[in-house]
């Protein structure tokens, strides 16, 4: 199966996922990398990895429609099966997503709906977790629609939020619950595409 991979930052989920595919774990290979950052380091870990990366954004394309079509382009032409959002901060155009609705999925930081939504990323949603005192969070992959976490849910991964737990500390162990979960849903969406089966949304225990 092939993956194109939207990136903005560091790309640790994105090694994730060329770790996977090298090591078999997954049967599935990254076939382009596009970011809206020309620096991101999700763009130097591809291309020491031999995988093409373009980096589009509203320097390289002012307009947004022409910046969403170049998208669609690139995944079209790289014959991609399935495009994961991982890390990307930009809202995907209506072209991208009408061409390959129902096979764009992102990972969040949450059990959702709960803290999802414009605003919560990253440290955010941890933090946010903490403040309500909850004792359980997760993560979550879904797929991608026009409104931010809002799509149909693929999977999910519950971790428990300890007493002495930092926004440091959740958040290490939800990114490494996260990554799991991702090459669990990339392992089985190939399966159920082989098969030509429904997708069902899983729910996974955490550590």
């Amino acid at each position: 199966m092939k993956l194109g991979v939207l990136a903005s930052g560091e790309g640790s989920t994105l090694q994730a996922v060329l770790d996977a595919g090298v090591s078999g774990e997954i049967d599935a290979c990254v076939r382009l990398v596009i970011s809206n950052n020309s620096n991101a380091g999700a763009v130097q870990r591809a291309r020491q990895h031999g995988i093409d990366t373009l980096h589009i954004s509203s320097t390289t394309h002012a307009d947004d429609e022409a910046r969403d079509q170049a998208i669609t382009q690139a995944l079209v032409s790289a014959e991609v099966d399935l495009v994961l959002l991982a890390g990307y901060m930009k809202r995907l155009g209506p072209q991208v997503l009408e061409t390959f609705s129902g096979r764009i999925i992102n990972t969040h930081p949450s059990l959702l709906p709960k803290y999802g939504g414009q605003g919560f990323y990253g440290r955010r949603v941890h933090e946010a977790v903490l403040a309500a005192g909850d004792t359980a969070t997760g993560a979550t992959v879904h797929i991608v629609t026009a409104d931010y976490d809002a799509g149909p849910i693929v999977g999910q991964v519950t971790v428990p939020v300890r007493k002495h737990d930092t926004v440091q500390s959740l958040e290490d162990r939800v990114k490494n619950a996260e990554r799991k979960l991702l090459l669990q849903v990339i392992s089985d969406w190939r399966d159920q595409t082989r098969d030509q089966g429904p997708r069902m949304a899983k729910v996974m225990p955490g550590d």
